[in-house]
């Protein structure tokens, strides 16, 4: 009776076993949109985009020959005799050869206004021994500025710094050994020139000129190089202030030599050593990272935002002790006017640290040291003429 309770139990559940199952497959319990299908063209399409690979040997292969590029270059890319003097400029730096023509220009006229009288008015000036003096000057400060870009590139100094010297390494735009070479070259032509006119100016002007060749170079140059050893603003000072004014004035005089050619080296000496010292500031960062060691570096930001005040200062000061007292040429103090432009140099190295702001300081310094010279160089050529005017006049009136 049991067998049969059981049999029966599993007759009534094949069929809902079996119901279940076909609703499980039927089509019309699934949608469409369910089930993903590729149309076949689809799939011949894809078989026909498939590249075809072939292999083959190349040890019969005669020579290699590197395949035409993909992409071709643009036609700007390929740089113009314009492009490349822009390049060279911007290495040369020619906003930095103030500080070089400044100081002959003083020497020069300082020499010229001391042979103005009544019985000369237009004194003795020697254009060919001043154009000479300007071109071995400025020979000399372009193949120091190659020089520096090259040793600096091999200490790793001013890789990053788009700001700072004109890069023609650090860019990639040049060698590294041309610009050597043309450095070098630059500064050969430079000596050469200046032992020329050193032979007007006597073995004193030959011994200048000797302490400015090596300063120039050694200023970057080898491992113990000036301005690597916190002696940059120093060098600086003595080049750019008595021995390019007192050399180019021993040039026009035959080899004399007065204080005053002195006296009016000192402050454009000072101005330049400033502008030495906001160029560190700029680079204080890089100059760190490449272990380059400048007074900056040592001093400190604060320290050395007043030694530029220092430096400026002092320069005015000593133009004053040499107007102000009975006897001096007072129209020298009209390099007082250049007080105004001060304003914006100052006040970015006192307040600010960024690159860009100490960049733009440092050559808003160079242009306040050029119009100080210009001025300068006008009161010594007004103040010349004074005494001459005054006979003139005294000749007129007694007629």
């Amino acid at each position: 009776m049991s067998n049969e309770k059981s049999k029966h139990i599993e007759r009534e559940e094949e069929p809902k076993k079996a119901e279940n199952a076909s609703h499980i497959v039927m089509a019309e319990s699934v949608r469409a949109e369910q089930v993903p299908t590729i149309p076949i063209e689809s799939l011949e399409t894809i078989n026909s985009l498939q590249p075809e690979v072939s292999v083959q040997s190349v040890e019969s292969t005669s020579s290699v020959r590197t395949p035409e590029p993909l992409v071709a270059q643009p036609e700007e890319y390929h740089r113009a005799l314009k492009d490349w003097i822009q390049i060279w400029r911007d290495g040369i730096r020619p906003y930095y050869l103030p500080l070089s023509l400044m100081p002959v220009i003083v020497g020069s006229i300082l020499a010229w206004a001391g042979t103005v009288n009544v019985h000369a008015p237009s004194g003795h000036f020697h254009l060919s021994h001043f154009i000479g003096v300007i071109i071995a000057a400025i020979c000399l400060h372009i193949g120091a500025n190659l020089i520096n870009d090259y040793y600096d590139y091999l200490r790793g100094a001013d890789t990053g710094n788009v700001l700072g010297p004109g890069g023609l390494i650090q860019q990639g735009l040049i060698k590294p050994t041309r610009v050597l070479m043309l450095g070098l070259i630059a500064m050969g032509l430079g000596t050469f020139l200046g032992m020329l006119l050193s032979i007007s100016g006597g073995p004193i002007v030959l011994l200048f000129g000797l302490l400015l060749v090596l300063g120039t170079y050694f200023f970057s140059a080898s491992r113990f190089a000036l301005s690597t050893i916190m002696l940059g603003e120093l060098a600086c000072f003595i080049i750019f202030g008595p021995l390019l004014t007192i050399g180019a004035y021993m040039i026009q005089t035959g080899g004399k030599f007065t204080s005053l050619a002195f006296v009016y080296s000192v402050p454009l000496g000072l101005l330049a050593a400033a502008t030495v010292v906001v160029n560190n500031l700029r680079d204080f960062e890089d100059d760190e990272n490449a272990r380059k060691r400048t007074l900056v570096s040592a001093l400190g930001i604060g320290w050395s935002r007043a030694l530029y005040v220092l430096f400026v200062v002092a320069a005015y000061l000593l133009i004053s002790l040499a107007g102000v007292p009975h006897g001096t040429p007072h129209l020298i103090l009209i390099t007082f006017w250049t007080v105004p432009a001060l304003v914006v140099p100052v006040s970015s190295v006192l307040r600010s640290t960024s690159p860009a702001a100490l960049h733009v300081a440092m050559r808003k310094t160079i242009r306040v040291e050029t119009g100080f010279a210009i001025l300068l160089s006008v009161g010594l050529i007004v103040t010349a003429f004074i005494p001459v005017l005054q006979q003139i006049m005294a000749k007129i009136l007694h007629l």
